[in-house]
């Protein structure tokens, strides 16, 4: 350091070369931009991390098996070979998947009858969702059969590949995805996700109408009720469709979302108890969830296949009885992804029709 003095000796003033202070603010803002870069890679590092766990999760719980038709299937000895149902070029990137509840969810054991079939019906756009039940009684022509039954029949019949193959004949558009599901995973879905809030339209003497908060064991209790309530399996039906819809908004919320431990846990339970076609591809299966987070209630909608009224089947036993030209409108909606623009003005709004 060099100094001036003065006459007394007094230092007046320091000689010494000083670094310039734009160049200290400089080497200041490089400092923090450095320790803001650190901070997003560790960040980054760390969602990186949580996105592998939970890709590990679901591929460590999920279960795998033949769940599409194909012709080594189904082919094999049937006089009628499964047609490929190619979807139409009105309908986009419309997607279709499957929900089959079952008393069982590896299709190698023994099968009982399907007691939940739901199509959920994704929009182009990713903004709707139709869930369309199929009472388990409905009365269809199932291919490769010589007569008509309940439609679970194809169920035990042939497991998922040909129920998936019956539905794809009346409704003609193609089933992406299939998710078997037994009712624990419904239970430990809700559980996880800290209970749901349902939408209770018929009441019944443990149910009484409107929103009702429910944990997985009640909300079992929940669908599985029928005796009580006016229409029967048409009218669980309508239950589990709400069910199903309470447990899509709170995965799909804010409160989920953002909890990191409770979206694991909720991700661990809904895959623990599943078993889907063996070329499902989690990574569109992720882009898809991602791409409808928008959805909210108003967004997810609730049909019945169309029905005249309950009957009786010498072979079949207790049915429903299917409405043939408003089915084929149904179909007509889900082929041109028009779904918002459907009405059933045929099936019985009470009681049990003729």
């Amino acid at each position: 350091m060099t100094s001036t003095f003065g006459a007394g000796g007094g230092q007046l003033y320091d000689t010494s070369p000083r670094r310039p202070a734009g160049r200290r603010r400089h080497r200041t803002r490089r400092l923090l931009v450095v320790g803001v870069l650190l901070l997003s890679l560790l960040a980054v590092g760390a969602a990186a991390g949580y996105f592998a766990f939970l890709n590990w999760t679901v591929s460590k719980n999920l279960t795998y098996s033949e769940l599409l038709p194909d012709e080594e299937i189904l082919g094999e000895n049937r006089p009628v070979q499964p047609e490929q149902v190619q979807r139409p070029e009105s309908a986009g990137d419309a997607r279709n998947f499957l929900l089959i509840g079952s008393d069982t969810r590896d299709p190698d054991l023994e099968r009982g009858r399907s007691d939940v079939i739901v199509l959920a019906h994704v929009s182009d756009d990713r903004q709707r969702v139709d869930l369309i039940h199929f009472p388990r009684d409905y009365f269809v022509q199932i291919p490769g059969s010589d007569r008509k039954n309940k439609i679970n029949a194809a169920y035990s019949f042939g497991g998922a590949p040909l129920l998936v193959e019956t539905l794809q004949a009346l409704l003609g558009v193609p089933i992406d995805e299939v998710a078997l599901v037994d009712f624990e995973s419904f239970k430990s879905m809700t559980d996880a996700i800290g209970g749901v809030q349902v939408n209770v339209a018929e009441g019944s003497p443990r149910f009484p109408a409107g929103m009702q908060q429910m944990d997985g064991a009640t909300g079992l209790q929940f669908v599985r009720e029928r005796y009580d309530l006016s229409q029967g399996d048409i009218s669980r039906g309508q239950r589990q469709q709400a069910f199903i819809k309470a447990i899509m908004l709170k995965a799909l919320s804010r409160d989920t979302l953002t909890n990191p431990s409770r979206f694991a846990s909720f991700v661990d339970a809904a895959t623990t108890n599943v078993t889907v076609d063996k070329d499902l591809d989690l990574g569109d299966m992720r882009s898809l969830a991602l791409s409808m987070r928008g959805v909210r209630g108003d967004d997810i909608h609730f049909v019945t296949a169309p029905w005249t009224g309950i009957g009786d089947d010498s072979f079949a036993g207790s049915i429903i009885n299917p409405a043939p030209d408003q089915l084929e409108v149904l179909g007509q909606h889900l082929q041109s992804d028009t779904m918002a623009d459907y009405s059933d003005p045929v099936s019985p709004t009470s009681g049990f029709g003729r």
